[in-house]
């Protein structure tokens, strides 16, 4: 992420092309800078000073664009976040390969654009803040949670449809879906990030509970017949 300074004598001119540039740069950084320090530190224990200090500004610039940790947090989940759903509903509404493909396709991308930035510190941030920040929490479940869960409900639907999977409950079989993408970031960002145990690589990891998803667990015919 790209730094800013601001030491006196140096700014440029209010009208200059550069002074333009970094104005609209400001904000989408200070929102990246948000991300990091709320995974670091915690939603509670970060300050905005925290915060323009990572971005290199003054905690006075802060409050040009966000006046609350709040608006700042959300300001970061529409930038971050939102672009990436976009794209998994874009791949549904294009893409005319058989859902267990698609399922697949979907946790790859998943990984590409938000498993393996900052953001994917989120979850786990979320959960540990919950009941500090319910306000907070409630948004996200609203505009991250609930449109991700609609979007694998879809993918499943589609599955169902095609005749690729059998008829499960969907409210369950949707959380069951999320689980592994879940566990993945709950642990890199939890034991992972101290070396503590190890688990298979991304990608590999991935693949893997879709197979098992999609399989089952049971050999042969006994496959998703319940006792």
């Amino acid at each position: 992420m790209a730094r800013i300074t601001e030491s006196p004598g140096t700014e440029p001119p209010p009208d200059s092309p550069v002074r333009q540039r970094r104005k609209e740069a400001r904000p989408g950084e200070l929102a990246a800078a948000a991300i990091e320090m709320f995974i670091e530190k915690g939603f509670a224990a970060t300050r905005l000073e925290d915060i323009a200090a990572r971005a290199g500004v003054s905690k006075g610039t802060v409050y040009l664009y966000f006046d609350s940790k709040e608006a700042l947090f959300k300001a970061a989940v529409e930038a971050g976040i939102i672009p990436a759903l976009e794209a998994g509903e874009a791949l549904l509404a294009e893409n005319g390969h058989p859902a267990d493909v698609l399922l697949r396709e979907f946790m790859r991308r998943w990984w590409d654009l938000l498993g393996d930035t900052p953001l994917g510190g989120l979850p786990k941030l979320m959960l540990a803040e919950v009941r500090n920040f319910p306000e907070v929490a409630a948004w996200y479940h609203e505009r991250v949670i609930l449109r991700a869960m609609r979007l694998m409900g879809a993918i499943l639907d589609r599955g169902v449809a095609q005749g690729v999977f059998r008829a499960v409950p969907p409210e369950s079989s949707v959380h069951v879906l999320f689980a592994p993408m879940l566990t993945l970031l709950l642990w890199r960002h939890g034991f992972g990030c101290c070396g503590l145990g190890d688990m298979p690589p991304p990608q590999q990891y991935l693949d893997d509970a879709v197979d098992i998803l999609i399989h089952g667990l049971a050999a042969g015919s006994a496959a998703g017949v319940r006792p």
